[in-house]
């Protein structure tokens, strides 16, 4: 390992512990292959599998995989899609058997800081799955609640609305302008501290690589 890599562990781990101690299942790879392997070994056979809108998720390739070993994934990024098929996938993702995410953000403190803007993701993630696994790259770790939501609206949120070329005020400044609506997409936010009630299996990987937004 690098030095970098020692030190991303070191500091993964601390956060692993936290997790841990708030109820989630949290454990710390080098990789994101490892990462999916993960995932692989924590989904049933038949399994249904909700994902909800994680670029992480579809970089480490894990919903291909999924799908060739005969696993119904409900993905509401697939092309083509009308808005009656699009809230119709969304609405699958909430009694599916898995869901996988990624987080926001991931607190020294082990919490899960989120902000959506139709709210299907936050909503799985704290209900109706009997599992959830969450996978996020050391990039998204933050050291206080503050800094989790520092780094959502002023990295992820305006790099996200680039990427779906939507016309938030942040997407053209790079910056949290505490938008109003209609053009205000961050409409939903959640802090979970620990692991909801309802999801018996609550997974978080962390990952010692830059992974997701």
């Amino acid at each position: 390992m690098t030095d970098f890599a020692n030190f991303y562990a070191d500091k993964a781990k601390k956060v692993v512990a936290a997790l841990n101690k708030n109820l989630f299942e949290g454990l710390y790879v080098a990789t994101g292959r490892q990462a999916v392997e993960e995932i692989v070994k924590r989904v049933p056979e038949g399994a249904t599998v909700g994902v909800g809108g994680s670029v992480t998720m579809r970089q480490i390739g894990v919903l291909d995989l999924l799908r060739k070993k005969g696993h119904t994934v409900y993905d509401h990024w697939q092309e083509g899609l009308d808005q009656v098929q699009l809230y119709n996938i969304r609405r699958s993702q909430l009694t599916s058997d898995v869901f996988l995410a990624s987080s926001n953000a991931v607190t020294a403190d082990g919490h899960l800081v989120n902000i959506d803007g139709a709210g299907n993701r936050l909503a799985a993630m704290t209900f109706g799955p009997r599992k959830v696994i969450v996978v996020a790259g050391i990039n998204k770790l933050a050291g206080s609640r503050e800094a989790a939501l520092e780094r959502i609206k002023n990295q992820a949120a305006p790099l996200n609305f680039c990427r779906l070329n939507l016309p938030t005020p942040c997407a053209k400044t790079g910056f949290c302008s505490d938008c109003a609506p209609p053009a205000r997409f961050c409409r939903v936010t959640t802090v979970t501290e620990v692991r909801p009630a309802g999801i018996p299996e609550f997974v978080v990987i962390i990952v010692g690589e830059s992974l997701g937004l």
